[in-house]
């Protein structure tokens, strides 16, 4: 049976050295963490703040992104442990981050969640009302953009998805050439286990890898 290690450098092989791995930990365990980590993992991905609390502290030299929805009464637990909010779907909730972080003095890095395909089942701001939305959450000092995140509809078959892909990627391109201060857009955080090949191909430069590095979860 392939290792965690082996599906990792496997998928190191298949991508550019440009496009960054977010190992998707949810419901994994301390160990698999670990052995990823010692594969070559820089970079985790959660989707619950109680959960992350219950490793974040067992496992040192890892960056921690939250990819889940993030309600704002987690806020202040999320700032403590978390690198990176990828899931920033409102203005209210980074207004609430921005509060936050400024009681540690920190400046927290974060990505704008798109709903790309309009799926009431998704969180996620509409593609058309992101570049008004991205201006708001600019002017908040404690927290900084530095691109968009989408969990694109999902399809058997990933071709299915290169249509969101290659709108989002024209989303990206289109805030980046406002240049509007304090807004960074050098991060499209697109592609999960069965569609990451595709949305590199249309442009992410971040995908989210649970099942390819993991294996099948055991519920």
């Amino acid at each position: 049976m392939e290792s965690i290690k082996d599906k990792y450098n496997e998928i190191k092989r298949q991508i550019p050295d440009y496009v960054t791995i977010v190992a998707v930990t949810k419901q994994r365990t301390i160990e698999e963490i670990k052995e990823a980590f010692d594969a070559g993992v820089k970079i985790v991905g959660e989707n619950y703040i109680q959960e992350a609390m219950d490793k974040y502290r067992h496992i040192d030299g890892l960056q921690w992104h939250f990819i889940g929805h993030l309600q704002r009464n987690k806020v202040k637990d999320a700032i403590k442990m978390f690198d990176c909010i990828q899931s920033v779907d409102s203005v209210r909730l980074a207004i609430e981050l921005d509060k936050q972080c400024a009681k540690l003095s920190k400046v927290m890095p974060i990505l704008i969640e798109i709903n790309i395909g309009g799926e009431e089942s998704k969180y996620g701001v509409k593609p058309e009302e992101a570049l008004g939305i991205i201006r708001q959450i600019a002017e908040l000092p404690n927290v900084h953009i530095e691109g968009l995140m989408t969990m694109e509809p999902y399809f058997d078959d990933p071709e299915q998805a290169r249509p969101y892909f290659r709108q989002m990627k024209r989303l990206f391109d289109e805030i980046k050439s406002q240049n509007i201060p304090n807004v960074e857009m050098k991060i499209l955080s697109m592609g999960i286990s069965n569609s990451y090949e595709v949305a590199i191909e249309e442009g992410s430069n971040m995908v989210r890898i649970g099942t390819k590095i993991f294996g099948p979860r055991e519920y």
